[in-house]
């Protein structure tokens, strides 16, 4: 086995601190854009009509069914012959933001189903208005059931970005990839860019952590 040499891939520290950017930063946009989806096609697939519960049903389906990195081509290779040209990161942050869309939609209507409708009963007996009663007796206690799977999704999320490197997005592991073609030290870079994908992940439980202490302080009753 070859002699490790973490100083020669060292050397690049601020190509991969670019692609940490740019990682962090498809993952935000994914996200913002993903929950998007997820809250119009949660509330669509609730109280729309019939053909546009079908529609979202479909979408559902097919995204959570095919991989990610097809989803990615055809926007990035296919879309092009419909006159829809864009650049490697817009892709990713499309194809991304539609993958995470779909698992969005299941996870806020499930979090919207599982309020009980005495519950909704409740909140009106008091007066409340209609808005009222979704954004303190809905929404405040689906975002908190729901919680725990959409921090899940969205650490998964960040760690799917690195399929956007197929397309020469500059996210982290395409960062990698460049710099294990001027170094040849294979072993070195991929130990490094994994131990930061896991500080990444670790960092992002942390916070979330503590942005679900802080936002869901009220007692459960057992």
């Amino acid at each position: 086995m070859q002699n490790l040499n973490f100083q020669q891939v060292l050397r690049y520290q601020d190509e991969f601190l670019h692609g940490i950017v740019n990682t962090l930063e498809m993952t935000a946009i994914a996200a913002l854009f993903g929950l998007l989806i997820g809250v119009v096609g949660a509330v669509l697939v609730g109280n729309g009509p019939r053909p546009v519960r079908v529609l979202i049903k479909a979408y559902i389906e097919l995204i959570r069914n095919t991989p990610p990195l097809i989803q990615l081509f055809v926007i990035f290779f296919i879309f092009p012959s419909a006159g829809i040209r864009l650049a490697p990161f817009p892709s990713a942050c499309v194809a991304l933001s539609v993958y995470f869309g779909a698992y969005a939609i299941e996870i806020i209507r499930s979090g919207l189903a599982s309020i009980p409708k005495s519950q909704v009963e409740a909140g009106e007996c008091l007066g409340l208005t209609r808005f009222e009663v979704f954004r303190y007796v809905v929404l405040a206690p689906a975002l908190r059931n729901i919680y725990p799977s959409i921090t899940s999704q969205l650490i998964l999320l960040l760690l799917g970005t690195s399929v956007a490197s197929q397309i020469a997005a500059e996210e982290l592991f395409h960062t990698a990839t460049f710099v294990e073609s001027r170094t040849f030290r294979s072993f070195e870079v991929y130990a490094l860019i994994s131990a930061i994908y896991v500080a990444l992940v670790v960092a992002s439980h942390i916070i979330f952590a503590v942005v679900g202490a802080f936002a869901f302080r009220w007692p459960v009753r057992r």
